[in-house]
């Protein structure tokens, strides 16, 4: 049990007691009953399901009915070509879904591995999934908890709770005395499943095993969220329906208009055949995950790994980013950096060094005396506060090797929540004796009766006590969290007290923010993005932070774990528009807050490192985890991971989400509006009774090469200047929004009537020669893309316009796809394969000529487009 220090001074250790715990019988009995200690998992979906899955999409489900078709009319080539696209975007879609949803196994694998327990009145090591409520578990540092636990003996025993709680400060532990009620959490008297022992021995009684602890209810939290579709995917598939029934109107059209006027229903079903791999934009689905994937390079060596292709994407529109305070947006590191004494207060540097019996010099030395930090070859290892205490006293005050050699700890009474210190009795090499102690300056004060001064010792009369309680509250509301220190000279033979002490001064200690973050905030608010601090800290604290680092600001509302529990979801949707800091909040409160935010159509970001983080990040749209201090729960349900837990690089991430989305814009723009010229050129060709212009092989190749190389390398167009300088587009924007739908259209326009004019001008040059026709507008088609993609480049900018060496990439695309198309109708075996010819240099002449018309009107409608928006 916790001693008194007392108890302490008279009795150094307690003697264990024996028949403690369950018999065997009764623990094979309970675990028959109850289960095995593991978190339970949900059906795990097959491999052989997901792979089925990827095939789902209404444009892979055309283009497997175009194979069937091709197979049926005995078109192999083409029938191979389309399935062979298919089958490598399911292939690349497996693989990364495949790599996903593996959360609650990695909660399994927080368990301990093994525990301590009495069986039959003798310590048993036994596999933790054994253990059972009524078991009596024994601790020690270092110790993974097992399960739920009640504790019922404790010798300076603390455990790190952060990874439910959120607080980055050790909880120390007392003797349960009181009836246990369901649902309690940060409790100084419980221990939790996946806690860490950091310093004491002890026994605890087993409450609770599996789903029923703390972690498995966080488990079925995460059960419990839906997954949903990002919006990209969402875009997609309504792009996808558009494009089917489009390709069944056209195909209907025109094979019912070639049934009347006479033509053989088979020739016409290879007409449709036709128009549906014309309409459809084979390269599309892969495209769109080789641009994600090469994004996803791009941010990897920017620090930031995402896990789920398409959630670059959905970055790109965040509005609102919730970020955990502790490590993404300080540095995780406390520091001192003032103390302040009866007379002055002092800023500290490295350079400081206090004389020796100074008032500033004696409150280092209760620093560090006072103080369960272990010194090991040069390294301090211990809770932050305590690290940070003893690198105070060795840089200001007395060097620790010093310290330790000069003076022995005869007793300790840990810090507890309730008492609110720490004491420790101490022997120098004289054989004096005296108490240390520090804690919070309102329970210090109560036990202070002096103040030491530069002059000696002064009375702690109520003036100087208000004067340091002011100084008290004036550190504070600069966040910095404030330790009294006293000391005590204690008379051989007589029993300690803790009253009668000497005030030594406060000391000031933050965890600073990240240099960068600050820049990284204001970069979000000039982009429309608003940033939520998130944390299990004091509220003080965390509002003072957050006012420093800009996220706060003056008649912003700040809420408390308190406050949020009094509101219902509709009150919390509504106070979370104007919220900037949420503090002290649980597991279900960040659960609450970021779906009250999505409900207000926000869509958010969420950072997290602990357990407790995991069911917010995976409900976010963007779930957001640290890789280096983040749990394997909280990476396993995120889609983001900051390798190096910056909030700066999370902003960096979401720059590239809005590039990638600019850039999918500009290959969809340029795939459809080829494919709808494609789809002219065929459709008016049909209507006029001509030939059919291009056959089916020959608008595969375009469609899969001559088109898919440039749309990939549109991919990787490097971010416009003002990217972050626009407010992030509407969660429900459409993929053709801001005329992006009139541009494709009036430019698949004139790419068909440019490849049709070929068509119909060197089948009367060649004497009726349908395959020099069908190569002039196989050229045609081709070289008037390729010069679209250039175009494509910008959507507020005209050909003349653009910078086009910032993207090599797109200048080498281009000319692979140019040496394609000269190969396929120069060298003779491709000529075979798609049923081209070699074409007269006269030839070239004319058709490059009609190639510019689509570049010369799309430039006439962009002057004209400008100059009305400068009217206006």
């Amino acid at each position: 049990m916790c001693l008194s220090l007392l108890d302490v001074w008279k009795e150094k250790n307690a003697q264990p007691q024996h028949g403690k715990g369950l018999s065997t019988k009764q623990a094979q009995q309970l675990l028959a009953e109850g289960g095995k200690n593991q978190l339970k998992q949900k059906k795990a979906v097959s491999p052989a399901r997901i792979f089925v899955n990827q095939y789902k999409d209404i444009l892979t489900m055309i283009l497997l009915i175009s194979t069937v078709i091709s197979l049926f009319l005995q078109e192999y080539v083409e029938a191979i070509a389309i399935a062979a696209i298919v089958l490598l975007n399911g292939v690349m879609g497996f693989i990364q879904e495949y790599r996903t949803e593996r959360t609650l196994e990695a909660l399994r694998k927080m368990a301990a591995p093994t525990a301590k327990v009495y069986r039959d009145g003798e310590i048993t090591v036994i596999p933790a999934d054994e253990v059972v409520p009524g078991d009596v578990v024994l601790l020690e540092a270092g110790d993974r908890v097992c399960a739920d636990l009640c504790v019922t003996e404790c010798f300076s025993l603390s455990a790190d709770e952060s990874i439910l709680t959120g607080e980055s400060q050790p909880v120390n532990k007392k003797v349960c005395r009181r009836r246990v009620t369901e649902n309690e959490l940060n409790c100084d008297d419980l221990m939790y499943m996946g806690t860490t022992i950091t310093q004491g021995h002890g026994e605890a009684e087993v409450l609770a095993t599996g789903m029923d602890t703390q972690m498995g209810k966080i488990a079925g939290m995460l059960h419990q969220i839906e997954e949903e579709e990002t919006q990209l995917q969402k875009k997609l598939g309504q792009l996808g329906k558009f494009i089917a029934i489009g390709c069944l109107i056209i195909c209907v059209i025109v094979s019912v208009t070639g049934i009347l006027r006479g033509e053989n229903p088979l020739d016409m079903l290879v007409v449709g055949v036709s128009l549906a791999v014309a309409a459809v934009p084979e390269g599309l689905p892969a495209i769109v995950t080789i641009a994600l994937a090469l994004a996803v390079g791009r941010m990897v060596k920017q620090k930031a790994l995402v896990r789920k292709l398409h959630s670059v994407e959905t970055l790109g529109c965040t509005n609102v980013i919730c970020s955990d305070k502790t490590g993404t947006l300080t540095q995780n590191r406390m520091t001192v950096t003032q103390i302040s004494t009866l007379e002055m207060a002092i800023p500290l540097d490295d350079k400081l060094r206090f004389p020796e019996r100074s008032v500033e010099h004696r409150a280092a030395l209760c620093c560090a005396l006072c103080n369960n930090a272990v010194l090991n070859n040069g390294e301090l290892y211990g809770e932050p506060t305590e690290n940070a205490l003893m690198f105070f006293a060795d840089r200001n005050g007395t060097p620790l090797k010093e310290v330790l050699r000069n003076y022995r700890r005869i007793s300790e009474i840990p810090f507890d929540s309730k008492r609110k210190c720490m004491s420790v009795i101490t022997e120098d090499l004289s054989g004096k004796r005296m108490l240390w102690m520090k804690g919070a300056f309102d329970v210090m004060a109560d036990k202070c009766s002096q103040i030491q001064s530069a002059q000696g010792e002064r009375v702690f009369s109520a003036s100087v006590k208000r004067k340091m309680s002011e100084e008290n509250d004036k550190m504070a509301g600069k966040a910095l969290r404030v330790i009294c220190t006293a000391y005590k000279k204690l008379d051989p033979g007589v029993p300690p007290t803790e009253d009668g002490l000497t005030m030594l001064g406060l000391v000031g200690m933050i965890d600073p923010p990240r240099p960068e973050v600050k820049k990284a905030v204001a970069l979000c608010s000039r982009a429309g993005i608003k940033t939520v601090m998130i944390t299990g800290d004091h509220k003080l604290t965390a509002c003072a932070v957050a006012k420093e680092i800009g996220i706060y600001r003056e008649g912003d509302t700040v809420l408390d774990g308190k406050q949020l529990e009094a509101m219902s979801q509709e009150e919390l949707e509504r106070e979370a528009e104007y919220t900037t800091v949420f503090a002290r909040v649980s597991p279900k409160h960040k659960l609450s807050i970021v779906t009250a935010l999505q409900k207000r159509g926000n869509v958010v970001a969420m950072t997290g490192d602990g357990v407790n983080d995991a069911p917010a990040v995976k409900q976010a749209d963007i779930g957001v985890s640290m890789g280096i201090t983040g749990t394997d729960v909280t990476k396993e349900a995120s889609d983001l991971i900051l390798l190096d837990d910056n909030f700066a690089t999370l902003v960096n991430a979401v720059r590239e989400g809005r590039a990638i989305y600019a850039n999918i814009r500009k290959f969809i723009r340029y795939l459809l509006s080829c494919n709808i010229g494609e789809v002219i050129t065929m459709f008016l060709g049909m209507l006029m009774g001509m030939p059919v212009v291009l056959l089916p092989i020959q608008i595969l190749l375009v469609n899969l090469v001559t088109d898919g190389l440039p749309a990939i390398a549109l991919g990787l167009e490097p971010p416009e200047k003002n990217t972050m300088n626009v407010r992030p587009r509407q969660k429900n924007e459409g993929v053709f929004s801001n005329g992006l739908l009139s541009k494709i259209v009036f430019r698949g326009i004139f790419i068909g009537l440019s490849t049709l004019a070929s068509f119909v001008t060197l089948l009367d040059m060649s004497g009726g020669d349908v395959n020099v026709a069908r190569t002039g507008a196989y050229f045609t088609l081709v070289v008037t893309q390729l010069i679209n993609v250039f175009e494509c480049k910008s959507e507020t900018r005209s050909l003349f316009g653009i910078s086009y060496f910032n993207n090599k990439k797109l200048i080498g695309a281009a000319l692979i796809s140019l040496a394609i198309l000269l190969c396929t109708i120069y060298v003779a075996p491709l000529q075979t394969i798609l049923n081209t010819v070699s074409l007269q240099k006269g030839y070239l002449g004319i058709l490059l000529g009609y190639c510019f018309i689509p570049t010369l009107m799309n430039t006439l409608s962009f002057c004209v487009r400008r100059k009305s928006k400068g009217t206006r």
